[in-house]
């Protein structure tokens, strides 16, 4: 069997595990989401190094709506350069660094109604549970989209000795191995095919459609990102700038 077909082969088992398993969590970060957003809070997503991706996967989105907001740091997730200016070194310490994620936190006035979303395969570096404890500390419910095996497998790197996974409220499982990566090949010296990025899209937008489904089910339809390839149709553009609109509005209270 060549790379690429054990790659999609053991992807697609992983995918068809999230649906015998993840269900429940789903259904239970939907619900507390469109609980939540109904009644103007927001759910506000973090995740350090690549798991920014499925921040901005679920906002901003071609379906996507208010109540979502990345919390994007650039320090600590735009890495592209891999080496000199803003590469991965930096990244990877600022991560181990206690006392950035209260800094972060430090500059949102979050409400009473407001969620974190903590997207991280491992679950253990200091940025993370810090940002978990500090969430906790203000009332906010957290959801984590981790890598239940991996977190378990690892040792903690918060001085608590506390993993995201002894945080989280609620925990959705990517369900990828310890290292991420699906595939081995004779002579390579590491595995290859990280799937996470697959996994955790699916489980993203799950939870973003059930979130959807159920806000229009409490009559709190939400306002849709359409998308904006369709050039010169007025009814997109409308839309679109109905969805700024309301998404600006979403906004109001974290810098009051």
């Amino acid at each position: 069997m060549t790379a690429h077909v054990t790659y999609f082969d053991r992807t697609m088992a992983l995918l068809e595990e999230l649906r015998r398993s993840q269900m429940g969590a789903i259904d239970a970060a939907a619900e507390l989401f469109a609980e939540r957003i109904s009644r103007g809070g927001l759910v506000l997503l973090f995740g350090a190094g690549h798991s920014r991706m499925m921040c901005e996967e679920m906002t901003p989105r071609q379906g996507c709506f208010p109540g979502f907001v990345a919390m994007v740091e650039h320090s600590l997730s735009n890495h592209a350069a891999i080496v000199g200016s803003n590469g991965l070194r930096t990244a990877l310490h600022l991560e181990k660094y206690e006392g950035l994620a209260e800094e972060m936190l430090k500059s949102y006035a979050f409400g009473r109604d407001d969620v974190l979303m903590v997207i991280s395969t491992s679950g253990i570096r200091p940025v993370i549970v810090e940002m978990a404890l500090g969430a906790k500390a203000r009332g906010l419910p957290v959801v984590a989209l981790i890598s239940v095996e991996h977190c378990r497998a690892a040792s903690s790197g918060h001085a608590s000795g506390k993993k995201l996974i002894d945080v989280a409220d609620i925990v959705l499982d990517n369900r990828c191995p310890p290292g991420d990566c699906v595939v081995e090949i004779e002579g390579l010296e590491c595995k290859t095919g990280p799937a996470s990025t697959v996994t955790g899209a699916m489980l993203i937008n799950m939870v973003r459609c059930e979130t959807a489904e159920r806000l229009v089910r409490r009559g709190s339809a939400p306002v849709v990102l359409p998308s904006h390839q369709s050039v010169g149709d007025t009814a997109v553009e409308g839309q679109l700038e109905r969805f700024y609109d309301s998404y600006r509005r979403s906004l109001a209270h974290l810098f009051q």
